[in-house]
């Protein structure tokens, strides 16, 4: 009689699938949790202390690490051997394991310490799984409940074919080494806030989320991929409530526009940005959402054609409506009134996005791909701090300016690089950026400016890293520009300071750089 083990953490359609070999005259054998279920469901099963002779041990740490178990699993059937080593010690093959393992992920995302979450750390299950992978040619063995179907098929119609056996042992091997990526990335992280976060290697899990159409262009292939063990939130969280299938350039812009609007979490203003090729080409704030989109989209209508409107608070009536008469690609924001999506959801093919606001959390990191390996670096962090700010001019900016130059630093923490942002009055009015050159991005952003007919005169700018030469205060300058906040850092930065003095421009040095390559 063939005999199959089942201990699993997950009992999603374990009864039916047990209930479905008891059919096709398998005897089970079990453990704990998993036979109880299976004998409350009228099941019969053996359990696994019967098979080992050996009671479970210290609340079940101990239980299937035995020889009768896992020489059941590991014997070669064409081995002689083998085969008179099990009969002689008086066991038994087991011919399908069913393992899947202790929610480690689960008890770390809930905030697990190290003594709670290292009772989570799956021993004997792995242990199961790899031995049963090993032997792949005698043993079936399954870790994804999906497969629980197609794996019964077989089993019913008594062909299990060698590719069935190898993609079961493949899922075993790639879910192991996820579980084993999990607890190392884990203790790394731990770790980080007493050392960097940066050791001699770095344990990269990712589970597929969706096969996308294609990459950034039609002859590239592409897919998302969520990372193991990601803190709640991110883009593997969001939910579509409408519109087409999401594309890679779709998913890059969201995730720019997210981090854009981060910058406003937890402030009382309605929030808006708009984002075209994954940078700004309008921010602005004001007392309700709907205002907030009109003042952004001020500052550059042509760009904002085809973008993606984010908000930091839910989306409602009246901004469904404004929103509903612009052709865009996405609409991101925490949520959506009924009546919001009954407007917005007549565009047949626009995408409305939910999706916490917040910033990316603290541990995670950037990862650039090159060729031959990767790039890494800890996450842009989309907070401002004013304690290492101070002002390197003659003149003090005022109140006023001091504001537009804090709305003005935080959007410059978005836009692509060379960054140069306009503002006034809690809206931009002009942003440049991408650019080869600084004083480039300067007069596209006062163009810009210009083009919707915005006065810039009186208004602050802000740079995401340090002016090289004056020529870009002067530009500034010659728009009226009367308040200038950047990094600081420069070799000539003596000279930059004498430009703005020159032209009686308050300026502060942040001394922290938001340069996003």
């Amino acid at each position: 009689m063939a005999r199959a083990l089942l201990s699993v953490s997950d009992k999603t359609g374990i009864v039916e699938f047990a209930r479905g070999l008891a059919a096709a005259g398998w005897e089970l054998i079990s453990t704990g949790g998993t036979a109880n279920a299976l004998r409350a469901a009228g099941i019969a099963v053996i359990d696994v202390s019967e098979v080992t002779g050996h009671p479970e041990m210290m609340h079940g740490r101990v239980k299937t690490l035995h020889p009768a178990v896992h020489a059941g699993i590991l014997a070669r059937r064409e081995v002689p051997e083998d085969l008179e080593a099990m009969q002689r010690h008086g066991y038994r093959p087991i011919d399908l394991v069913v393992v899947n393992l202790y929610p480690f992920h689960e008890a770390v995302a809930a905030g697990a310490t190290i003594p709670a979450a290292m009772e989570q750390v799956d021993i004997g299950g792995p242990t199961m799984l790899r031995s049963a992978a090993k032997n792949l040619a005698h043993v079936l063995v399954v870790v994804d409940p999906a497969d629980y179907p197609q794996v019964l098929g077989a089993v019913e119609s008594g062909s299990i074919s060698l590719d069935l056996r190898r993609e079961l042992a493949r899922k075993v091997f790639a879910h192991t080494a996820r579980y084993d990526a999990a607890i190392a990335e884990y203790f790394q992280a731990a770790a980080a806030t007493s050392r960097p976060a940066f050791g001699e290697s770095i344990q990269l899990s990712l589970r597929l989320v969706q096969q996308l159409r294609y990459g950034e262009n039609p002859d590239q292939r592409a897919a998302f991929y969520a990372e193991q063990g990601a803190p709640t939130g991110g883009l593997p969280d969001l939910r579509q409530l409408h519109g087409k299938e999401l594309s890679f350039n779709n998913l890059l812009d969201i995730e720019a526009s997210a981090a854009a609007i981060s910058a406003w979490d937890g402030d009382a203003r309605a929030a808006c940005a708009i984002i075209k090729h994954t940078t700004p080409c309008g921010v602005a704030l004001a007392d309700s959402i709907a205002e907030a989109y009109q003042r952004a989209l001020a500052c550059d209508p042509v760009s904002a054609f085809g973008g993606i409107v984010a908000f930091n608070r839910p989306v409602d009536e009246e901004t469904g409506n404004a929103l509903a008469s612009t052709f865009l690609e996405i609409v991101l924001a925490p949520a959506f009134t009924p009546a919001a999506l009954a407007s917005l959801e007549r565009k047949k093919n626009l995408r409305l996005i939910e999706l916490p606001i917040a910033p990316a959390a603290d541990r995670e990191l950037d990862y650039k791909r090159v060729r031959g390996g990767f790039l890494v670096q800890t996450r842009m962090r989309y907070e401002f701090p004013e304690d290492e700010w101070r002002v390197v001019t003659k003149r003090q900016p005022t109140l006023a300016e001091l504001e537009d130059l804090r709305f003005a630093w935080r959007v410059a923490a978005s836009v692509k690089s060379n960054a140069i942002v306009i503002a006034r009055a809690a809206r931009t009015i002009g942003i440049g950026a991408g650019q080869m050159s600084r004083v480039d991005s300067s007069r596209i952003a006062v163009l810009k400016a210009q083009d919707q007919k915005a006065d810039t005169t009186g208004a602050a700018l802000a740079s995401d890293a340090f002016f090289p030469f004056r020529d870009g205060v002067d530009a500034a300058a010659a728009a009226g520009v009367r308040a200038i906040i950047e990094p600081g850092g420069s070799v000539r930065d003596d000279e930059v300071i004498a430009a703005a003095d020159e032209h009686d421009i308050a300026m502060i040095f942040t001394g922290r750089r938001v340069f996003r390559h």
